[in-house]
């Protein structure tokens, strides 16, 4: 160990101690003392004795504390050879837990995701050409010789490949010593992209988008640009400019996507541009190619990685530009151990480490815009199409005055233009984001609803899988023949509609016409990408699906959208109803005439007059933003006030409300600071817990994390059964 190491970490007198992050919900760093001869630094990756287990671990920064008994002190086992976390992300790591009120370890975890890659990869064995050459030249042996003759090591297999030749002819040639065996490093899971590789002309708004991102990214340092074009307006082709100019200043390059299922469609957008495909970071990643990607990212061999949310947390050498392409999305929010929201918390990232990031979308989230109009975000504004393709004409369908023929859910006026687009040989699209055959099932005798035994909710009808289901604990139960309250046969009806059930009236229409319904629960990401990719061939007529379909497709036939229940989102307390509404149903909508066919976009509503409703058939998103800001501005909501959301859940439902009401007599009496609160969540009960809510609303500049440490600190302790959840700045009000 160097004497700066000595000197940064301090410790013991006679033994050099370190504060060792481990990947486990603990309050700080435990401290370990290095063997005489181990040198570690901030960022080294380690593996250390916890109780009776090794675990990795990451030396941290700061010298220790000096509270441990230097005879109860453990020593680092071993430094893996892997390089270490930068400075930056030791930051970032340290910030998200101090934001979120996390553990730092649980933050921590998500960096290294991939402990089997701490390990160097070994070598593989390869084959280089000699002088000798055979005693018999065949032509199968020339085409190999051919092949290997540019100098260059070959894999056995690879060398087989180039030539058109099986292994055995490769196996004759090594044993006359034509070839020589040696060892290579492992080959990168992805090509370096090269930004010159067809790069797209673009005109006008496109152009002027484009220039005006490069301003932003060539000038270096933290800055956070807003491209907010309406859909089918190019927007991904500007963002490429600003990719090709980092992977040229040597950087790396990140790219959230809010679903895994986007991601093949844009993978080969990205070939198209820089001529080999980004590495992907998701969690249907194979263990093999996941370990791969993580030492490929750490070392800087992996020039661009397109993922999900937690590729935000990936610890990459030089990384100088994140994309955030569908920012609104709420995918991007985590609620499940650490709660962060992956678009805010890019941002933090880059502004931690000084470099741009890019947010993008056709419906900036309220937030956004904001920062937008406050000159916190540079807008960048698409207001056109790509090529001048046409927006889709939109429509309203009063469901009073057109009604669904009985026991169907689809107006006459929307079946009508269902057939006339697919009798014109185009594609038409029917959206209801409501999974299932139908949401509830009850008995029409004695009125029995079928509930999940641990939720409160209802099950849903599968139909296609002939289960009743439910969406929060994934309960299942064969479909019923009787009801289990009165026995009575055949008498269970299918309240409300849902994918399956729209299918089912659509082939009752269109029975010649090919249906897809596409749906998270029917299928898989690889059968989903392949249905995806069969649409766009223009193998099937017609489309019935949930919000997936929301999210980015091109289809190029695609010309009539449908809204089944357009008003289906505004029927619930969430503040962001209106908004998340907008977004879904203006990003379904632009799904229709991207390639410039003429195309038509109708919704079903009860509620024709309502400002969600107006603004998207208007296209008028300028007022919408405006109303629904100046509502949020009057009423203090986010951007303009921050909330924090506490769920207090037990075995018991006494044991959550005494816990929940314990604590709000805890609270301090901070100024600009209310709780409201206790009260029985929406959802009172999931997986056999019962749950009560605390909201903290406070004003923009208000500390809510003080707040929320004096309440958890003077609050009772939990004990039991009893859990506290603990959300900062709160996407789901359920």
């Amino acid at each position: 160990m160097t004497e700066d190491s000595i000197d940064l970490f301090g410790g013991l007198p006679g033994r050099h101690v370190v504060p060792v992050l481990v990947p486990m919900p603990a309050p700080k760093p435990y401290s370990y003392a290095v063997p005489e001869g181990m040198a570690v630094e901030p960022g080294s990756i380690v593996q250390v004795p916890l109780g009776p287990r090794l675990v990795p671990g990451v030396v941290w920064d700061g010298a220790d504390d000096g509270a441990v008994d230097p005879k109860k002190l453990k020593s680092i086992a071993q430094v893996f050879d892997c390089p270490p976390l930068t400075r930056d992300m030791r930051a970032f790591i340290d910030w998200v837990a101090a934001y979120t009120l996390s553990p730092p370890g649980l933050v921590a975890r998500m960096a290294l995701r991939a402990p089997a890659a701490f390990d160097q990869e070994p070598m593989i064995e390869g084959l280089r050409l000699t002088e000798t050459r055979p005693e018999r030249l065949t032509p199968a042996r020339s085409r190999v010789i051919a092949a290997a003759d540019n100098g260059f090591a070959w894999t056995r297999s690879g060398l087989a490949h180039a030539a058109g030749t099986s292994s055995s002819v490769i196996d004759g040639l090594t044993v006359q010593g034509v070839f020589e065996t040696m060892f290579m490093a492992p080959p990168p899971i992805v090509a370096v992209p090269d930004p010159d590789y067809a790069a797209h002309r673009l005109e006008g708004p496109q152009k002027q988008a484009a220039v005006d991102l490069l301003d932003s990214v060539a000038a270096g340092g933290f800055s956070v640009s807003l491209i907010d074009g309406i859909t089918g307006s190019g927007k991904t082709e500007v963002y490429f400019e600003a990719i090709a100019a980092t992977l040229k200043a040597g950087r790396q390059v990140l790219i959230l996507l809010p679903e895994i299922a986007l991601t093949a469609s844009f993978l080969e957008r990205f070939q198209d541009r820089f001529g080999s495909k980004p590495a992907e970071w998701h969690s249907d990643l194979a263990p093999r190619t996941r370990e791969k990607v993580w030492r490929q990212v750490t070392e800087g061999g992996v020039k661009v990685v397109a993922g999900a949310r937690s590729a935000l947390f990936l610890p990459f050498e030089n990384l100088g530009l994140i994309i955030v392409d569908e920012e609104h999305d709420p995918a991007y929010k985590q609620e499940d151990r650490v709660f962060y929201n992956a678009r805010d918390m890019a941002v933090v990232r880059a502004r931690i480490a000084d470099f741009p990031v890019v947010l993008v979308s056709a419906t900036p989230s309220v937030e956004s815009r904001v920062n937008g109009e406050m000159g916190r975000y540079k807008p960048i504004h698409l207001p056109t199409r790509f090529g001048d393709a046409a927006l889709p004409d939109l429509g309203l369908v009063d469901m009073r005055k057109h009604p669904p023929e009985r026991g169907g859910f689809l107006s006459p006026v929307l079946l009508k233009h269902v057939g006339k687009a697919i009798g014109r040989g185009e594609q038409a699209l029917l959206f209801l984001n409501r999974r299932g055959y139908a949401p509830l099932t009850l008995c029409r005798v004695c009125g029995h609803r079928f509930q999940c035994p641990d939720c409160s909710s209802w099950l849903v009808e599968h139909r296609f899988r002939g289960q009743i289901q439910c969406h929060q604990c994934g309960h299942a139960e064969k479909t019923p023949e009787a009801c289990p309250e009165c026995g009575t046969f055949d008498h269970l009806v299918a309240c409300g509609p849902g994918v399956e059930r729209i299918a089912e009236e659509v082939e009752r229409h269109f029975p010649e016409a090919r249906t897809i319904v596409l749906s998270s629960d029917l299928m898989g990401v690889k059968r989903l990408r392949l249905e995806l990719d069969a649409i766009t061939r223009g193998e099937a007529d017609i489309v019935v699906g949930t919000q997936l379909v929301a999210k980015g497709h091109n289809f190029p036939l695609m010309t009539f959208v449908g809204i089944v229940d357009a008003d289906i989102g505004l029927a619930n307390g969430d503040p962001r109803a209106a908004e998340r509404t907008f977004q879904l149903l203006s990003q379904v909508t632009g799904r229709a005439g991207r390639t410039g066919l003429k195309s038509l976009g109708l919704l079903q509503t009860y509620q024709p007059q309502h400002p969600v409703m107006q603004a998207i058939v208007s296209g008028d998103s300028d007022a919408f933003y405006a109303r629904e800001i100046h509502e949020r501005e009057k009423a203090l909501l986010p951007p303009f006030g921050r909330l924090a959301s506490l769920i207090i859940s037990a075995d018991s439902r006494a044991d959550a409300e005494g816990h929940a009401r314990a604590m709000r007599l805890a609270a301090p009496r901070v100024k600009g600071i209310s709780l409201l609160g206790p009260a029985e969540a929406p959802l009172a009960l999931i997986r056999g817990r019962h749950r009560f809510r605390l909201l903290v609303h406070g004003r923009r500049n208000s500390d809510m994390q003080a707040f929320v440490k004096v309440m958890l600190a003077a609050g009772p302790k939990v004990r039991g059964s009893v859990q506290v959840q603990l959300d900062m700045d709160p996407q789901s009000f359920l």
